[in-house]
């Protein structure tokens, strides 16, 4: 049953005032996958108050889009894996636009739909038949509409679908999801919408904490590798799971399309194999994935790019099935409360005065499934695999830095 929070669980909002700058944009994943979640209400001066200025959902929750109206916060609307076969319909895909973007404009910042998650990886192969055809029909739906111009269709994928991806220079699809992310990014390139990664170095570190520093995958900055073929330097696995995926992605011929990041993130829990997964891993890899977002520097193949990061997730969610870890992925608890010290300044305190609901959406996979799950690729997150990370340095000698609030200079070395 759900827990009535209308008297009691106030919410601490705090600043950003030691890491975000007027200039500073940070995405959030706003999974709620959960049966203790404030109401959306309740949420919006959270969101506010840790300088999110954009917010990412796994549905099209009419509470969420009702909540945000004149916030100026720009969304990503998700469309589940369980639409697309009907998506095809390009009635059925109008009529789900109306419902859940067209009516909510322009008091709510719709700026895209996410047609589907992660869905190249399930190995299921009438979700992937009908992936490019239901994003077309969304996207025919809001030209009709004459709304293409205001809001684009993607969806995201994570980095199983590389088949390649050490050195970065190297990275390259899976030969069976060639053809069918070839269609996807001249999609892509015709109606100018982002290719979305979700990339986890937690899940390099988890499955070979041996081969992979940790230092290395909490951007703990050091000597770091050179990639053999290219020459560029990487002090950390997120840039070089991401200049995996551009290598990837150019090895195709779209170097015009724009990749993001929709999901990256750190645990603060996990089960006994889940190595690394500590309340001050997340925060060390949180806290400097912020100073990255907030340096605005791209990746070493691709410096003056905007990555636009979206971080996994504003709370733990804990009706997610699969390990502990995919229940922790949170910065802040269902009351508010960070789950560990990012810095965040509390200023003050506010009543909930909601009653939760069990969410229909979020997580770092599709329907709430685990990386381990049945339908996804053994190394689903993974950009810098397993057998990849055997051919890595074994010894890096990467320095330890405290985690300074007050700086971001430790990314300009």
């Amino acid at each position: 049953m759900p827990m009535d929070f209308r008297h009691h669980s106030p919410i601490l909002l705090f600043s950003a005032s030691l890491f975000f700058t007027a200039a500073f944009s940070l995405g959030i994943n706003y999974g709620q996958i959960a049966n203790n979640l404030p109401h959306p209400e309740a949420v919006v001066p959270l969101v506010k108050s840790i300088g999110a200025t954009r917010v990412k959902l796994y549905d099209a929750d009419p509470r969420v889009l009702k909540a945000f109206a004149n916030t100026g916060v720009e969304f990503i609307v998700g469309l589940g894996n369980e639409d697309l076969a009907r998506m095809r319909d390009p009635k059925q895909a109008q009529a789900w636009v109306k419902t859940n973007v067209q009516r909510y404009l322009p008091a709510t910042n719709i700026t895209s739909i996410a047609v589907g998650n992660e869905v190249l990886t399930f190995n299921d192969s009438t979700l992937s038949t009908n992936l490019l055809p239901a994003m077309e029909s969304v996207h025919s739906a809001l030209v009709s509409l004459n709304l293409d111009k205001q809001v684009m269709v993607t969806t995201a994928h994570n980095l199983g679908i590389l088949e390649v991806s050490y050195p970065p220079s190297a990275g390259a699809f899976r030969r069976d999801l060639t053809q069918k992310l070839s269609c996807i990014l001249d999609f892509h390139s015709k109606v100018g919408s982002p290719f979305l990664i979700n990339a986890y170095p937690f899940f390099a570190y988890k499955a070979n904490p041996k081969q992979v520093s940790l230092d290395f995958v909490l951007f703990e900055t050091g000597s770091g590798m050179v990639d053999p073929a290219s020459g560029l330097h990487y002090d950390n696995m997120f840039y070089a799971q991401v200049d995996a995926a551009h290598s990837a992605v150019e090895k195709l011929g779209y170097k015009n399309v724009c990749l993001q990041i929709s999901e990256t993130g750190w645990p603060s829990k996990g089960d006994a194999d889940e190595f690394g997964a500590t309340p001050e891993n997340a925060r060390k890899y949180n806290g400097n994935l912020m100073k990255l977002i907030a340096d605005k520097k791209g990746t070493p193949m691709r410096p003056n790019s905007d990555l636009n990061i979206y971080v996994f997730a504003l709370f733990n969610e804990n009706e997610k099935p699969g390990p502990t870890s995919e229940r922790n992925f949170g910065l802040f608890k269902p009351d508010g409360t960070p789950v560990y010290n990012l810095g965040f300044n509390t200023t003050g305190l506010i009543s909930t005065n909601t009653s939760s609901s069990a969410g229909s959406s979020g997580g770092t996979t599709s329907s709430g499934s685990s990386p381990a799950g049945t339908g996804t690729s053994s190394n689903g997150y993974l950009s810098i695999t397993a057998d990849d990370a055997e051919r890595l340095p074994s010894q890096w000698s990467l320095s330890f830095l405290c985690l300074i609030v007050s700086t971001v200079l430790a990314f300009q070395l």
